[in-house]
């Protein structure tokens, strides 16, 4: 039985589906951070408080999907 420390991280599926354009500066700094800079771009990213954190500011503008 692997222990917490050495136990692998999910990963997560983001695809930005509404664009970043008109909206407020820390909105396209959060996308640009997430590796997403155009609608319908997707990364798969591990799966982190702090990337939990970013995906929940733009949640309007993203769709999530976790690969399990």
């Amino acid at each position: 039985m692997a222990d917490a420390k050495t136990k692998a991280k999910g990963t997560v599926r983001v695809t930005q589906t509404y664009s970043g354009a008109g909206r407020r500066e820390d909105q396209r700094a959060t996308l640009r951070g997430l590796g997403l800079d155009k609608r319908h771009k997707t990364r798969v990213l591990e799966d982190t408080p702090a990337v939990r954190g970013m995906i929940a500011k733009v949640q309007h503008l993203v769709k999530v999907e976790t690969d399990d």
